[in-house]
């Protein structure tokens, strides 16, 4: 079975940095688009930057832009974001999610892991 597993979360101050993994298991990791999605306390769904199945094409969302990085090592089947600059606003539970193809702009999300909760407090 498709098994999606981030670790790395954690406290951190603002201005300080994180970095989330996620590792894929269940499926040929290579082929397919991921993702990472956040929800914070009472919100709704936020996504946050995608990567296409080589890592060759990313994309973040202005919120996040020129702070976070999102990569992939698909030897190891592992997704990355490396997280900087974090604000308080990142507070969040983040989700490592699949995609149904190779692009996150051309498929539809399949399957997400449980999230690692990120606080970013003074």
């Amino acid at each position: 079975e498709v098994q999606l597993v981030e670790s790395g979360g954690g406290l951190v101050q603002p201005g300080g940095s994180l970095r989330l993994s996620c590792t894929a298991s269940g499926f040929t990791f290579r082929a397919y688009a991921m993702s990472w999605v956040r929800q914070a306390q009472g919100k709704g769904l936020e996504w946050v930057s995608g990567i296409n199945n080589s890592g060759e094409s990313t994309t973040s969302a202005d919120s996040v832009k020129g702070r976070f990085t999102i990569s992939r090592d698909n030897t190891k089947n592992t997704l990355f974001l490396e997280m900087n600059s974090l604000k308080p606003e990142d507070t969040a539970v983040y989700y490592c999610v699949k995609y149904s193809g190779t692009y996150y702009k051309t498929s539809l999300t399949d399957y997400w892991g449980q999230g690692a909760q990120v606080t970013v407090s003074s």
